[in-house]
């Protein structure tokens, strides 16, 4: 029996994920109070940034504002008024590091202390780095909001480090585009592209590796020693290390146990063990991964069914039409239909 995403743990964050959410709130007529108690969200949340927060709630939260106040891109209103020193620590170390990559390396390093349901995967091509963004969620949460607020976010910490000229050469979104996306463009500086292949950035590696200004390196010494030392108390669980790895790498075909053993630098028998130990095994979190991929692919984007397939890891239209109707008891164009 495949594994199911509804037995596995609730996803979750911490309370300094929703910073800045009551004044854009009520910068927008909305009672925080009240947004919170119906994504079934204590008000206290908001005072406590170490508090821990199921994402899903937090999801709903975004968008169940967004739409109260009909406001689309609520997500990146809520990412404008963040910069590094909402990451506390994290930001310390980043606004330290010599050049824009290793401070975005930095924050991605740590960014499970946030959020552990968080990955944020950068990868280096032909002189650009993409920076994709995966919110590892259940297939029925609805996710706009979130994602647009973590793109929003990298994008507002790059261009902090850099400078305000600064500009991605893309930014892509899996979802459909807004009625109206001038907002996005005026966030961005460049035109969004929806319906996309994945979530996140392409920069120039080039800007990404200007040098920057650094103060007192020995200033950060103990932030990098406290955050290390929480690192070294939450290391991920094997299953949720394998969902994070077939969450990135599906589209890529090298999606196996086997990749995945070589990824961590252990043999393929002490993966199937450490995730036997968890009640999981990676034929059944691949499964489960896929479907949730699959579902918000096929519902919430318009992207081609063969352009979805392909991101899924099928090499012809014509499995992964198969397998979809095998699995969703439908066909992947009739579950859009009906969605």
């Amino acid at each position: 029996m495949f594994g199911d995403l509804r037995a596995t743990p609730l996803p979750v964050t911490h309370s300094a994920s929703l910073a800045g959410y009551a004044e854009l709130a009520r910068s927008v007529g909305l009672d925080a109070n009240v947004m919170l108690r119906s994504a079934g969200l204590n008000r206290h949340v908001l005072s406590d940034p170490d508090a821990s927060v199921g994402l899903e709630a937090a999801c709903k939260l975004l968008e169940a504002s967004a739409e109260a106040c009909g406001v689309e891109d609520f997500g990146l209103r809520l990412a404008a008024l963040r910069d590094l020193s909402n990451l506390g620590p994290i930001g310390l170390v980043a606004r330290e590091e010599t050049t824009a990559m290793q401070a975005l390396d930095t924050v991605c390093r740590y960014l499970c202390l946030i959020s552990p349901s968080l990955m944020v995967r950068i990868e280096h091509q032909d002189g650009l780095v993409a920076i994709r963004a995966y919110l590892l969620l259940r297939p029925s949460t609805r996710r706009r909001q979130a994602m647009e607020l973590t793109v929003g976010v990298h994008y507002r910490i790059i261009a902090e480090l850099l400078d305000t000229a600064w500009k991605p050469v893309q930014v892509c979104f899996t979802h459909r585009s807004p009625q109206d996306s001038r907002p996005h463009r005026k966030f961005f500086g460049i035109p969004v592209t929806f319906n996309a292949g994945f979530d996140g950035m392409v920069c120039r590696a080039a800007d990404l590796g200007r040098p920057l200004p650094r103060g007192k390196r020995d200033a950060t010494r103990f932030a990098v020693r406290y955050l290390d030392q929480v690192l070294a108390q939450q290391r991920p669980s094997s299953s949720a290390t394998a969902r994070q790895f077939i969450a990135a790498m599906l589209a890529s075909g090298r999606c196996t146990a086997w990749q995945l053993a070589e990824h961590l630098g252990v043999d393929r028998r002490t993966v199937h063990r450490h995730l036997i130990n968890e009640g999981e095994s990676f034929r059944g979190l691949l499964q489960s991964t896929r479907m949730e991929l699959a579902e918000r692919l096929v519902a919430d984007s318009d992207l081609p069914l063969s352009e979805v397939g392909t991101l899924l890891g099928f090499a012809v239209p014509s499995a992964f039409s198969s397998w979809f109707t095998r699995t969703f008891g439908s066909s992947p164009s009739q579950w859009r239909r009906n969605r």
